[in-house]
């Protein structure tokens, strides 16, 4: 009674009677999840980094620790005022977001190198939010609580990507793209700080990169007085890390010591300009208050109104068409330092951890109105090259972005906004692609070059989110390309000899690709046999193009199997009608001299993954050969990689020689197609009983030896070499092997 309801059920869902044993979803959903206590608590351990070192820390790594730290909290405290200057909020601002960004990343932190906090890309991409809300909603919010809501929403949404496990999804933004939006970013920023460095007005700063240069040379006749501050730091900066660099070089034995000189040159330049602006301008005061030079003025001690942010609707409603771009930036440029880090170090960072830590950081940073900080690499290479050992030096940077808020903002009243410029376009001129490497994406890869450059040139002359969006749409437009037209060759064989004794066969393309000798001399198959080596997974978007290709191959060099100066005009199709009367004659003895086509061998070593749409695909293109050659065609499929694949070719009627069905047209059909024309391949089906293809048996071996490849699917093979082998040895001995009745021609 059951096996006669399973059989019902088999022929209600067209399930083939067939006996080879294939993979099925039970024995794959127990092989993804074996134990899911112990995964799940694998899980949660993962979130914390941090247990794994902490209780293996020694002294050694807090001497390095400390170090690198104080190094990084002498750099991090100007920058971060510095940032703060680009996305127009108030100074402390930054060190808010300072002192949160390397205090938390500690805890969640898969990379020792990076250092997160305020970076410059970020703070113009917020100062540009601020803009455009602050435009539509004239007055309604703050610039300070448009920034801290945009931090919590991108945090929260980073967050959730990591926790989710979907950190993959930033491996489809390649380098060249992320290098171009980062570059064009960085000479928008410095074209925008010009100005603030020579003290020149009346102009919008946060305009295309472009118009800014253009309204900062015309306004060259009106430089103020913060350029002598402005200049002399920039040269300053510059000064000082060129005479380290040589000096290292000239004497390596006090290379660290330089170095250590060098990286304090943001402090000490900030320090002697403070000095010289106090100097001045106690003595220049306006009996109005102001100053002959613009100064910060000042800053508020400690850490003001903490407490739960206040996130409101509206707010977010405003914010939504600009979190796309924020969000972006704040994962990529985290994950892309962190990776880049981690190769120069020699250790392998946890994408999905890296976006959780990112996603803390910024959603508790609100509790401090902290503005969005992401991964810096200035201070992330400052901080590696210092000799940092491990994440908890994040706590020492720290510390001294405590001792700056609360002991040093009487001293920041003083500080110059011209010598804040200095130190920024001093640390984002680094972020510029040198002409070397941009030079390498095109060495490596012209279409990929171009999109580096569309998206610097299209960041410079328009702005940062059209950058990003367009680097990110070509890329992903370059992706779609290269799956939907992949690389495939028709492969034939070199013999390689070594000390005239032994010898192998390798199959390389029939034409030259550009990888082999031009001189090689390459033997095409067995008359007979076609080689097909796909390059690609066969999916969707390439199986018709894949398709097309094999069928005109074989048109172009195989024999028609139909002589149509047997068949009436009236008979022939409209799609196909033959020769002319004129020329059949010539077009018969030229149609004889080529080959009868009796297999095609298809290299799969390079298929991952095939999908019904392909596998409908080669079932169109293993009836349209069949027809063309009016007999049946052998299809040998050698390096199967995956079970699913042999699953799927399975089901369509390929690998196991004689069909014991009669074998549809369709594999799966978009609309059953009743009625019409099917063709049938075997007179006398199976006798055997349907089996579900969702079962998974096998007998175990009756000798001490097994195939390589199940015997019950003789043409999947194991290499290339098997399965033309096995091909050609289907021309040799034909009447060994069963054969298929030929096909009625249509």
């Amino acid at each position: 009674m059951l096996s006669t309801a399973k059989r019902v059920g088999n022929r209600i869902i067209g399930n083939p009677e067939q006996t080879v044993t294939t993979i099925s979803t039970e024995s794959y959903l127990k092989g993804l999840v074996k134990d899911p206590r112990h995964e799940a608590a694998n899980y949660f351990t993962s979130l914390f980094p941090i247990l794994g070192w902490i209780s293996r820390y020694n002294w050694g790594w807090l001497t390095g620790d400390l170090i690198a730290g104080l190094t990084v909290g002498m750099v991090l405290v100007p920058q971060g005022m510095s940032y703060a200057q680009i996305a127009t909020l108030p100074p402390q601002y930054g060190l808010y977001s300072s002192f949160v960004g390397v205090l938390v990343y500690c805890f969640f932190a898969t990379s020792k190198d990076v250092s997160i906090g305020p970076v410059a890309v970020m703070s113009l991409t917020v100062a540009q939010v601020i803009l455009a809300v602050d435009a539509a909603h004239p007055g309604k919010w703050s610039g300070p609580l448009i920034a801290t809501t945009l931090a919590f929403v991108c945090g929260f949404i980073v967050l959730g990507i990591g926790l989710l496990r979907l950190g993959w999804l930033v491996e489809f933004i390649p380098t060249p793209a992320v290098s171009g939006f980062m570059t064009g970013s960085a000479i928008n920023i410095v074209a925008g700080q010009v100005p603030g460095l020579m003290g020149i007005t009346g102009f919008d700063t946060r305009a295309a990169t472009y118009e800014v240069i253009i309204n900062t040379l015309k306004g060259l006749p009106i430089t103020t007085l913060d350029a002598a501050w402005g200049l002399t730091g920039l040269f300053a900066l510059y000064a000082i890390r060129i005479v380290c660099d040589q000096l290292s070089k000239r004497y390596p034995r006090r290379a660290r010591l330089f170095f250590f000189i060098s990286v304090t040159r943001n402090a000490f330049v900030v320090i002697v300009l403070t000095l010289a602006a106090w100097l001045y301008c106690r003595q220049h005061k306006t009996a109005s208050g102001k100053y002959p030079i613009k100064i910060l003025q000042t800053v508020p001690a400690g850490f003001q109104n903490v407490g739960a942010p206040v996130i409101e609707r509206d707010l977010v409603n405003a914010l939504a068409p600009h979190i796309p771009v924020a969000t972006i930036i704040l994962l990529l440029e985290h994950i892309a330092i962190a990776k880049s880090f981690g190769r120069v170090n020699g250790y392998k960072i946890n994408p999905n951890q890296e976006l959780i830590a990112i996603g803390v950081t910024n959603t508790l940073g609100t509790l401090f109105h902290a503005y969005p900080a992401t991964g810096s690499f200035s201070r992330s290479a400052l901080k590696s090259k210092s000799g940092v050992r491990t994440p908890l030096a994040g706590v020492v940077t720290a510390m001294v972005v405590v001792v700056a808020l609360y002991g040093l903002t009487p001293a920041f009243y003083w500080i110059p906004n011209a010598g804040l410029s200095a130190v920024i376009i001093h640390a984002v001129a680094d972020l510029v692609a040198s002409p070397s490497q941009a030079y390498s994406y095109w060495r490596v890869s012209p279409l990929e070059f171009i999109i580096w450059l569309a998206a610097v040139l299209v960041t410079v002359f328009s702005s940062i989110e059209n950058g990003i969006y367009t680097s990110i749409a070509a890329s992903f437009a370059l992706l779609l390309i290269r799956v939907a037209h992949p690389r495939g060759y028709f492969i034939g064989k070199v013999t390689l000899t070594r000390n005239s004794t032994e010898s192998r066969e390798v199959f390389v393309p029939l034409r030259k690709d550009g990888v082999t000798d031009q001189y090689v001399k390459v033997d095409p198959p067995t008359p007979g046999v076609i080689v097909y080596r796909f390059e690609e997974s066969y999916l969707y978007p390439n199986c018709s193009l894949v398709n097309s290709i094999i069928v005109d191959y074989v048109k172009e060099n195989m024999r028609r199997g139909i002589d149509f100066s047997t068949i009436r005009l009236a008979d022939r199709p409209w799609n196909d009608p033959g020769p002319t009367r004129g020329n059949s004659q010539a077009a018969e003895a030229a149609n004889n001299e080529r080959p009868i086509l009796h297999a095609i061998v298809l290299d799969f070593s390079g298929v991952s993954h095939i999908d019904t749409t392909a596998i409908q695909a080669l079932v169109d293109t293993r009836n349209e050969v069949q027809r063309w050659a009016n007999r049946p065609v052998e299809f040998h499929f050698a390096t199967i990689l995956s079970p699913w694949i042999r699953r799927g070719l399975v089901a369509a009627g390929f690998g196991i020689g004689t069909p014991s069905v009669e074998i549809s047209n369709e594999i799966a059909p978009v609309v059953p197609y009743r009625g019409g024309r099917r063709e049938k391949w075997w007179d006398d089906a199976s006798n055997s009983g349907p089996e579900d293809i969702e079962t998974h048996k096998s007998l175990p071996p009756t000798s001490g030896t097994v195939p390589i490849v199940p015997v019950e699917t003789p043409f999947f093979h194991f290499d290339l070499t098997s399965a033309v082998r096995a091909a050609e040895a289907g021309i040799e001995t034909p009447g060994e092997r069963a054969e298929t009745p030929p096909v009625k021609f249509l």
